[in-house]
């Protein structure tokens, strides 16, 4: 990746982290932690990779994307409204009754959302199916999901990931985005998945291990898994819960907690002041 374009994607994902810290302080609730250490995945794959048109939502020839880890929905909504496919002011209604933005996401009310989630183990497979179908219909369009490392304690995750493995759906890129957090404390206190990589070779997917939050290692990523062929591709991406407001990293309390007025106030300043870094 050039150094232009690597500097427009860091300042892209400092404006969706914003977007997640304004969404969660306006709706005094909401899941920050684990929202802010996709939000560099999830800029790379809105701004440099998938192929969709905000101004046509539902193009049947899109690229689709499913966020399994639905309670990350801040981070998925301030990159689609940063990519046009609504207003960004929407951000400021985060969970309000009636907004179009709710606590996950929802297929039926908001553009870009291709599939409702938020009981978590189940976007991959719904991912999956979208990817059988692309294969049976002869379609050439690809499919995205992201998930959690917590999540990926869920049985239903690895039917899906067999599944998709027996069927080669080389057009399906899963993302575990392993920041080791979980509600709870850290993923091995809870219930440990490790080893993660090894876990799904043994399932039959194409894996590829990153560090999350750098957008060379992430460019690197899902170009190789475009051109990987007969097998559905993995990248175990390792991230900072938090990343981008210092108090926020590596603390499971920022799981599910809203920042109040002055740690509203804190994180704004530093995620403006890495912005003037970069300008």
């Amino acid at each position: 990746m050039d150094a232009a374009a690597k500097k427009q994607l860091e300042i892209k994902a400092i404006e969706v982290r914003k977007g997640i810290i304004e969404g969660t302080f306006n709706a005094k609730s909401g899941h920050p932690g684990g929202s802010l250490s996709v939000a560099d995945i999830m800029t790379y794959l809105y701004f440099s990779h998938l192929n969709v048109d905000p101004a046509n939502p539902k193009w049947e020839g899109r690229d689709r994307f499913v966020l399994s880890k639905g309670h990350t929905a801040p981070a998925l909504y301030a990159a689609l409204a940063l990519r046009g496919f609504f207003s960004f002011d929407e951000i400021k209604l985060l969970r309000k009754p009636n907004a179009m933005l709710q606590g996950h996401p929802s297929m039926k009310s908001t553009p870009g959302v291709d599939m409702s989630t938020g009981s978590l183990g189940q976007g991959i497979s719904t991912a999956v199916g979208m990817a059988l179908g692309a294969k049976l219909s002869g379609d050439d369009f690809r499919v995205f999901t992201v998930l959690g490392d917590g999540e990926i304690q869920e049985g239903q995750v690895w039917e899906a990931a067999m599944y998709a493995s027996a069927k080669g759906l080389d057009n399906l890129v899963a993302v575990v985005d392993n920041n080791n957090l979980q509600i709870d404390g850290t993923v091995e206190e809870v219930n440990s998945p490790y080893p993660i990589p090894e876990k799904f070779a043994a399932f039959g997917w194409n894996v590829i291990e990153i560090c999350g939050n750098d957008f060379d290692e992430i460019d690197a990523a899902f170009t190789a898994a475009k051109e990987f062929k007969g097998k559905p591709t993995v990248i175990v991406a390792k991230t900072v819960k938090g990343k981008g407001v210092s108090f926020m990293e590596n603390n499971c309390d920022w799981h599910g907690t809203a920042p109040n007025q002055e740690q509203y106030d804190k994180a704004m300043a530093e995620l403006d002041a890495a912005m003037a870094a970069l300008n």
